[in-house]
């Protein structure tokens, strides 16, 4: 879901908050690398994974980068560890704050930093991590002496070119991050590939050697600095995922509970369209599809409505047929809902306007006789939702007070 906030100055950084399906066991904030966006590929595969893991992903962009508003030129690390506050703040006020870190290349030296005036964070991973913020001082050390004498210099990094001020030199200088790893009091753990050429492995010893346990290091093998490779950021993300739940709050357990035969749908807080099902001895998610602005979660209204009837019709053959011996292996039920004009409908009391029309496509497996398949699709109309839909329904709704 999309998730824009306002950082220290008032201005909108772009961000996307990656949701699993179930509630969040834990929420993860996660800091790109230099001069990146959050929809890179290590961010982007990163964030999706975890939710695996039942954990919420809040990626965003960075003052002035990506879909961020505010000037690049003016920012500068301490202004990205602000940035990481300020996201942090937001995701509390609409959510619940991180345990969290995740911090890739100079973000992950932003969150080593960050997380040491940050109590509720319980966990931080880094990849590639720089040891120091003035290491990406290399990318533009032929730009140095102009940037001294004016102040500033345009400087071409990856193909792009961006505005370096000498207030950013003096910034990455005046940072010190490893000693402030030994008092961070956080679970730790350093991912970085040997043959990293922009950030050399021996940034993940030192920051490996400061931490105090609980650490943890994992090698990227061959992967290049940006886990560019779809599979390389994978592994990182089911590594983070396996990882981070040794430190974090066990699997949340619902506290609602619903009496057999009632089902309740709760809106879920902070969501658009997501809702959460409870049944006595279930639950299951309903959204909206990413195309009306919904966040995918789950199925939408009408497809948990053609579930039931497929379920239904289904359970009803299955039934019928171990009754009475029938060899019915396996039944497949292919269901669509549409809206068609009720003079198209050549057997349907309305004559005018649209009606609702579900077609059902039934595929039976088994070596059955083709009187066994006529009588079971036969049965398969006797479905009690079948019979629900075509009859004669009242909704009784009444507003309880709060």
């Amino acid at each position: 879901m999309k998730f824009d906030f306002l950082n220290k100055s008032g201005e909108t950084l772009s961000g996307r908050l990656e949701l699993p399906a179930s509630e969040p066991r834990a929420y993860a904030l996660f800091a790109h690398c230099f001069t990146c966006s959050k929809d890179i590929v290590a961010p982007n595969v990163i964030a999706k994974a975890l939710t695996a893991n039942g954990i919420a992903v809040l990626r965003f962009d960075f003052t002035g980068l990506g879909s961020s508003q505010g000037d690049f030129s003016n920012t500068n690390f301490s202004s990205n560890v602000e940035d990481i506050f300020s996201a942090c703040e937001e995701l509390e006020k609409r959510f619940e704050y991180p345990q969290i870190l995740i911090g890739h290349s100079l973000g992950g030296a932003a969150v080593l930093k960050a997380a040491q005036k940050m109590p509720c964070i319980k966990a931080v991973a880094t990849i590639g991590a720089p040891s120091s913020a003035d290491h990406v001082g290399h990318l533009f050390s032929d730009n140095l002496e102009q940037i001294e004498k004016d102040g500033k210099a345009e400087v071409n990094l990856a193909g792009r070119t961006f505005t370096i001020k000498k207030q950013f030199i003096d910034d990455i200088k005046g940072v010190t991050i490893l000693d402030g790893i030994k008092r961070m009091k956080k679970a730790l753990l350093v991912m970085h590939a040997p043959l990293d050429n922009t950030v050399g492995v021996e940034h993940a010893a030192k920051i490996f050697s400061c931490a105090q346990h609980p650490k943890s290091y994992v090698s990227l093998d061959n992967a290049d600095h940006l886990l560019m490779k779809r599979q390389d950021a994978k592994y990182a993300a089911d590594v983070i995922g396996s990882w981070v739940t040794r430190y974090i709050s066990p699997e949340r357990k619902s506290e609602i509970s619903v009496e057999g035969g009632v089902v309740l749908v709760k809106s879920r807080a902070g969501a658009k369209f997501t809702q959460d099902i409870h049944s006595k001895d279930h639950r299951l998610v309903a959204d909206e599809p990413l195309s009306v602005k919904g966040d995918n979660l789950g199925l939408n209204p009408y497809e948990l409505l053609l579930a039931g009837l497929g379920a239904c019709t289904s359970m009803t053959m299955k039934m019928y047929a171990d009754h009475k011996g029938i060899p019915l292996e396996g039944v497949e039920v292919r269901l669509k809902h549409q809206k068609i004009h009720a003079k198209d409908c050549g057997d349907c009391e309305t004559t005018s306007g649209k009606i609702d029309k579900v077609e059902k496509e039934i595929v039976l497996i088994g070596p059955l006789t083709p009187e066994q398949r006529k009588r079971l699709h036969e049965i398969s109309e006797k479905c009690p939702v079948n019979r629900t839909l075509q009859s004669e329904i009242k909704v009784e709704s009444n507003l309880t007070p709060n």
